[in-house]
């Protein structure tokens, strides 16, 4: 009975160790006191759950001497009270383990989730600290199978792993000692016969795990191939390109490989039952033809018979699943791995140990870059390179270039993505690094070219900036951005969802949300990241109203392609190579006649073909 409560694992069948997980520790290796401190908060639980193991694995091995009672003192004798007294043990037992089973359930999976929890929670924040040098080098599919998959793998090492060893042995043993209790004799038998019997059925279910691992692999390819060829965007691109018949192709190729492994799983599991039933069948058999012969059977009665045959039948599943503990510890390590190294990832952007106190509502604006370099990688030449500017507060900055001149990466300094490899970028003489997080993401603002809109409505992407806002504080963010009628002539108004990724709207009007999210916000620094560049003229004067209005009173930096709309700033920076090569207003650079009359001079020209 305790086989049947407790054999997770062996009814899995045999493992082999994945080379990926023995590549992964080899790598990084865990030492064990970590991740026992992981689940030291749940010692009480965790001893209780094995407590319960064992008590019902004593209990489970009840069953076999009741048997023994009703075949050799009940029935023969026909007493009476010795057969209600057996067959209410049995009842007994039954209900006891059944019960113990369930609380043990509750309590493992309770304390795996908690286990789980705390880690995914840890691992995403520390993942929302590190700056955007490690997200452009990570795929964004590793980041989700780590968080989603890894920590939800590792709730075996509670479930399955621990409590497998806990059972499964508690069992084996007891079962053992049980059956040379009952007869020596037969017990040797069972030597004999026990390990071929297991040795075949691993070698056939170690088949069917590499026609499973084949058969993974194909339906991963196969949820790639419908992610990629059925997503909007994906869609969009088959669509431009005329590779929907390609796509098709593919997938067909990949469908037909499914059915054939498909039918060979089939046929590998139907041999690995067919081996068990064989097996499962011969061991009693063999029990009872040496039960029969005078020299084996040792005077053994029915009763004792019929125990230690259920005593036999009950061993093999704890044995089969104690094989695979190491199988299984070393995936779990291997999990654990994987997410001790997120964990331990140095944060490039450091959050300050003293945070200085900045209220938003006190902050001038003034920016200074000090002497700024930044290098992306050790031995690249630097993409900004010792950069110093002062930008008064209220005032406007223009930050020009060619591509790859340093301007974005410039002006994300100041919303601290990146932080200078040298040299430091100060508000109101602060320097970035002394300043919170949140504080500094109250105080600057970024508009991009690429806007992203989460899959919510209208109204759940505005309160991202502001969470307390008002109906009418969006409506008027909204008004400000000059999507305040748009918005109002929808259906559901507010309550529309916009699409994955904003793709209900149009790239002027999904950019103009965006700035009237940035305006909730209400930040004293502002920077435009080429934040119209993508759009057509007349979607583009919609935009720069609205960004004219957010602008206001605001320290601005802006990046821009079109020379057009920085004319005005009260400083233009021209960058090349990293470098500020020139620094004036618009008339004062033209007259120089350098790298920025040059520009201007080539943007002119452009428009003026464009225009023709």
């Amino acid at each position: 009975m305790a086989d049947t409560l407790h054999s997770g694992g062996g009814s899995r069948g045999p493992q082999k160790v994945d080379p990926r997980d023995r590549a992964q520790l080899a790598l990084s290796p865990v030492e064990l006191p970590r991740v026992l401190a992981l689940f030291a908060p749940h010692r009480l639980a965790i001893a209780t759950v094995m407590a319960i193991i064992v008590v019902s694995s004593a209990l489970g091995l009840a069953q076999p001497f009741l048997l023994k009672a009703v075949f050799d003192d009940a029935l023969p004798h026909n007493n009476i009270r010795v057969l209600l007294l057996a067959v209410g043990g049995m009842l007994a037992v039954t209900i006891a383990t059944s019960l113990l089973g369930v609380v043990q359930t509750w309590m493992s999976t309770k304390v795996g989730q908690q286990v789980m929890h705390r880690l995914r929670s840890d691992v995403f924040a520390h993942l929302q600290r590190q700056s955007l040098s490690f997200f452009t080098r990570t795929r964004g599919g590793e980041v989700q199978s780590r968080i989603i998959q890894d920590i939800g793998g590792m709730q075996s090492v509670v479930t399955s792993t621990a409590t497998s060893i806990a059972a499964n042995l508690t069992t084996a043993v007891g079962t053992a000692v049980a059956m040379a209790a009952l007869s020596w004799r037969l017990s040797l038998l069972s030597l004999l016969v026990l390990p071929p019997s297991m040795w075949l059925t691993r070698r056939v279910a170690l088949l069917r795990r590499e026609i499973t691992a084949a058969l993974q692999a194909r339906l991963a390819d196969m949820h790639v191939q419908v992610d990629e060829g059925l997503s909007v965007s994906g869609v969009l691109l088959t669509k431009t390109l005329g590779a929907g018949r390609l796509a098709s192709r593919r997938f067909e190729r990949t469908s037909a490989e499914l059915v054939d492994l498909e039918l060979r799983s089939a046929l590998a599991g139907r041999w690995r039952m067919a081996t068990m039933s064989i097996v499962f069948a011969a061991i009693p058999a063999l029990i009872y033809l040496a039960a029969g012969f005078p020299a084996t059977s040792g005077g053994m009665t029915i009763g004792t018979l019929v125990a230690f045959t259920s005593l036999q039948a009950g061993i093999f599943r704890p044995l089969m699943a104690l094989l695979n503990v190491g199988v299984s510890w070393i995936s779990s390590m291997a999990l654990f791995s994987r997410i001790f190294g997120y964990l331990d990832l140095v944060t490039d952007v450091p959050a300050p140990v003293a945070p200085v106190p900045l209220p938003a509502g006190e902050v001038r604006g003034d920016i200074r870059f000090d002497h700024v370099s930044f290098t992306y990688a050790e031995g690249a030449p630097p993409a900004v390179d010792d950069v110093t500017l002062d930008i008064p507060a209220g005032s406007s900055l223009a930050l020009v270039g060619d591509t790859g001149s340093g301007k974005s990466t410039l002006a994300g300094l100041v919303a601290r993505l990146r932080d200078p490899s040298s040299g430091s970028v100060s508000i109101d003489g602060i320097a970035l690094t002394a300043i919170g997080e949140d504080a500094l993401a109250a105080i600057v603002g970024v508009v991009t070219q690429e806007t992203y809109l989460v899959h919510d409505t209208i109204r759940a992407n505005l309160l991202l900036a502001a969470p307390d806002a008002s109906e009418a504080q969006l409506w008027s963010a909204l008004g400000a951005a000059q999507v305040a009628d748009l918005i109002g002539r929808l259906p559901e108004g507010l309550d529309t969802v916009v699409g994955s990724r904003g793709h209900r709207f149009s790239g002027g009007e999904k950019q103009r949300l965006a700035i009237a999210r940035t305006i909730l916000r209400d930040p004293r620094v502002l920077i435009l990241d080429e934040a119209t560049s993508a759009l057509d003229n007349r979607t583009e004067r919609a935009a720069q109203q609205a960004i004219d209005t957010l602008s206001a009173g605001r320290t601005t930096i802006t990046i821009a392609h079109r020379l057009s709309t920085i004319r005005d700033a009260d400083q233009i920076a021209v960058l090349a190579g990293g470098r500020v090569v020139e620094l004036g207003t618009h008339e004062a650079l033209l007259a120089r006649g350098g790298h920025y009359a040059a520009l201007v001079s080539a943007g002119e020209a452009t428009a003026y073909a464009q225009a023709a």
